[in-house]
Protein backbone atom coordinates (compact mmCIF):
# COMPACT_ATOMS: atom_id res chain seq x y z
CA UNK A 1 0.00 0.00 0.00
CA UNK A 2 1.45 3.66 -1.07
CA UNK A 3 0.40 6.94 1.35
CA UNK A 4 1.81 8.24 4.46
CA UNK A 5 1.39 8.30 7.90
CA UNK A 6 2.14 10.18 10.98
CA UNK A 7 5.76 9.55 11.86
CA UNK A 8 7.11 10.77 15.83
CA UNK A 9 10.30 10.13 17.50
CA UNK A 10 10.09 11.37 21.20
CA UNK A 11 13.23 11.33 24.13
CA UNK A 12 13.16 12.03 27.43
CA UNK A 13 14.00 15.52 26.36
CA UNK A 14 10.70 15.98 24.52
CA UNK A 15 9.97 16.02 20.87
CA UNK A 16 12.63 15.12 18.54
CA UNK A 17 10.60 14.46 14.95
CA UNK A 18 6.88 14.99 13.83
CA UNK A 19 6.47 14.22 10.15
CA UNK A 20 4.31 12.77 7.34
CA UNK A 21 6.18 10.14 5.62
CA UNK A 22 6.12 7.17 3.61
CA UNK A 23 8.36 4.88 5.11
CA UNK A 24 10.04 3.90 8.06
CA UNK A 25 12.65 0.98 9.14
CA UNK A 26 14.19 0.52 12.24
CA UNK A 27 16.29 -1.92 13.88
CA UNK A 28 14.25 -3.93 16.50
CA UNK A 29 15.58 -6.71 19.18
CA UNK A 30 13.88 -9.23 16.57
CA UNK A 31 15.30 -8.02 13.45
CA UNK A 32 14.86 -4.66 10.82
CA UNK A 33 11.11 -3.54 10.21
CA UNK A 34 9.99 -1.43 7.62
CA UNK A 35 6.69 0.38 8.16
CA UNK A 36 4.92 1.56 5.26
CA UNK A 37 1.31 3.35 5.54
CA UNK A 38 -1.59 1.33 6.84
CA UNK A 39 0.77 -1.23 8.43
CA UNK A 40 -1.23 -3.47 10.90
CA UNK A 41 -0.53 -2.80 14.98
CA UNK A 42 2.78 -3.72 16.20
CA UNK A 43 4.62 -3.03 19.43
CA UNK A 44 8.85 -3.53 19.45
CA UNK A 45 11.69 -2.97 21.06
CA UNK A 46 14.48 -1.26 19.69
CA UNK A 47 18.48 -1.67 19.30
CA UNK A 48 20.67 0.68 19.61
CA UNK A 49 21.12 2.20 15.54
CA UNK A 50 19.94 4.08 12.90
CA UNK A 51 16.11 4.67 12.02
CA UNK A 52 15.61 5.91 8.25
CA UNK A 53 12.94 7.19 6.92
CA UNK A 54 11.71 8.60 3.28
CA UNK A 55 9.93 12.12 3.69
CA UNK A 56 8.59 13.36 0.12
CA UNK A 57 11.28 10.51 -1.47
CA UNK A 58 14.37 11.91 0.60
CA UNK A 59 15.90 9.35 2.94
CA UNK A 60 17.04 10.87 6.48
CA UNK A 61 18.22 9.10 9.80
CA UNK A 62 17.97 9.37 13.20
CA UNK A 63 20.31 7.64 15.64
CA UNK A 64 18.46 5.82 18.67
CA UNK A 65 19.75 4.31 21.37
CA UNK A 66 17.20 1.88 22.17
CA UNK A 67 13.36 2.40 22.95
CA UNK A 68 10.24 1.14 21.67
CA UNK A 69 8.66 1.48 18.81
CA UNK A 70 4.25 1.56 18.76
CA UNK A 71 2.55 1.20 14.97
CA UNK A 72 -1.36 2.07 15.27
CA UNK A 73 -4.16 3.48 13.56
CA UNK A 74 -1.61 4.86 10.61
CA UNK A 75 0.75 6.56 13.07
CA UNK A 76 4.23 5.70 14.35
CA UNK A 77 5.66 6.88 17.69
CA UNK A 78 9.10 5.73 18.56
CA UNK A 79 10.07 6.58 22.10
CA UNK A 80 13.69 6.30 22.78
CA UNK A 81 16.17 6.56 25.23
CA UNK A 82 17.93 8.96 23.21
CA UNK A 83 17.90 10.24 19.76
CA UNK A 84 19.27 12.77 17.53
CA UNK A 85 18.64 13.65 13.78
CA UNK A 86 21.29 13.50 11.57
CA UNK A 87 21.87 17.23 11.20
CA UNK A 88 22.17 17.61 15.00
CA UNK A 89 24.97 14.79 15.36
CA UNK A 90 28.87 16.31 15.72
CA UNK A 91 30.49 13.82 13.94
CA UNK A 92 33.78 14.70 15.24
CA UNK A 93 32.55 14.40 18.66
CA UNK A 94 30.91 11.01 17.82
CA UNK A 95 34.19 9.91 16.48
CA UNK A 96 36.00 10.76 19.44
CA UNK A 97 33.72 8.68 21.09
CA UNK A 98 34.25 5.72 19.33
CA UNK A 99 38.10 5.88 19.82
CA UNK A 100 37.44 5.90 23.38
CA UNK A 101 35.23 2.96 23.68
CA UNK A 102 37.27 1.27 21.24
CA UNK A 103 40.35 2.18 24.00
CA UNK A 104 38.82 0.99 26.43
CA UNK A 105 37.99 -2.48 25.27
CA UNK A 106 41.58 -3.17 23.90
CA UNK A 107 43.19 -2.37 27.15
CA UNK A 108 40.96 -3.61 29.54
CA UNK A 109 42.16 -2.26 32.66
CA UNK A 110 41.42 -4.06 35.84
CA UNK A 111 37.58 -2.27 36.80
CA UNK A 112 37.02 -1.33 33.33
CA UNK A 113 33.23 -2.04 32.74
CA UNK A 114 33.10 -3.88 29.22
CA UNK A 115 29.46 -3.98 28.91
CA UNK A 116 29.54 0.30 29.39
CA UNK A 117 32.14 0.47 26.72
CA UNK A 118 30.54 -1.56 24.26
CA UNK A 119 27.10 -0.07 24.61
CA UNK A 120 29.34 3.04 24.60
CA UNK A 121 30.94 1.69 21.07
CA UNK A 122 27.23 1.24 19.73
CA UNK A 123 25.96 4.51 20.17
CA UNK A 124 28.91 6.44 18.97
CA UNK A 125 28.93 3.84 15.50
CA UNK A 126 24.60 4.59 15.79
CA UNK A 127 25.81 8.52 15.28
CA UNK A 128 27.94 7.95 12.87
CA UNK A 129 26.35 6.36 10.76
CA UNK A 130 23.54 8.48 10.86
CA UNK A 131 25.69 11.39 10.39
CA UNK A 132 27.31 10.22 7.55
Amino acid sequence: MTGKFNFKVVAPDGLVLDKDVEFVLVRSEEGDLGILAHHAPLIASLKIGVVSYRENGVRHKIAVSGGFMEVIDNKVTILANTAETAEEIDLQRAQAAKERAEKRLQERKPGTDIQRAEIALRKALSRINAAE
